[in-house]
């Protein structure tokens, strides 16, 4: 009996051995291949962590030198921001910081160029929309309408097209253009919300204006933009 069991012990080893002598080099590959990927998500996690916490780090220096007017700590972090974290959110939200800091400070020229960042460098349409939403109302401010409506005549997110159509508006008014201005905010009240504030602000443009945009039978498209 003895005997036996260890014959039969004897033909697993030999199965085992045999299998290894096969297969072995591809099951220790792909041991490594998974082990290799599991590994690299890990670090890649780890990665976003840490960039995540450094950059947050970053933009609270941003934010203290922002309320405390430090133009240059501010700028200096934001640079810092920009060359090693610029793919995180918090850059695209010091950049608008940044933009609003020295548009109040009367440097126009360094509020737009932190916005024109967030365009060129932001993987996310809504920053990349809202950047070009407060960009256009540098221009205009300076009446630059040619900047502002190559700005505003971009594709962006559908969230922001009917604010951008109200822009659009605002420059054809300041340029004399009634009716072109008309047929934008007609435009931006049809897509926005019916219970959306906003709305009120377009329609009272439209008022003003001659024109009763209820009049108008083309329905609405709901499209959700809260007031800003």
């Amino acid at each position: 009996m003895a005997l036996q069991l260890d014959l039969e012990e004897q033909e697993q080893i030999d199965e085992l051995k045999h299998f290894w002598s096969r297969w072995g080099d591809y099951v220790v590959w792909a041991l490594i291949i998974v082990m290799g990927a599991y590994a690299a998500w890990n670090g890649w996690h780890y990665w976003e962590r840490r960039e995540a916490s450094q950059s947050a780090i970053l933009f609270e220096t941003v934010e203290r030198a922002a309320d405390s007017a430090d133009l240059a700590l501010m700028e200096r972090s934001f640079g810092d921001m920009k060359d090693k974290f610029g793919s995180t959110t918090y850059s695209n939200q010091a950049a608008f910081l940044v933009s609003k800091v020295y548009y109040e400070k009367a440097q126009a020229t360094k509020a737009e160029d932190a916005l024109n960042w967030v365009i060129k460098n932001s993987s996310e349409q809504g920053y990349q929309s809202l950047a070009r939403l407060r960009l256009a109302a540098l221009l205009i401010d300076r009446k630059a309408f040619a900047d502002a409506r190559a700005v505003l005549t971009e594709k962006v997110v559908p969230e922001f097209e009917p604010l951008f159509e109200d822009r659009l508006g605002d420059i054809d008014s300041l340029e004399k253009h009634a009716d072109a201005s008309k047929a934008h905010y007609l435009k931006a009240w049809k897509a926005l919300e019916v219970r959306a504030p906003y709305r009120k602000y377009v329609e009272a443009k439209l008022n003003a204006l001659g024109v009763d945009p209820a009049v108008d039978s083309t329905p609405a498209i709901s499209i959700k933009t809260e007031s800003k």
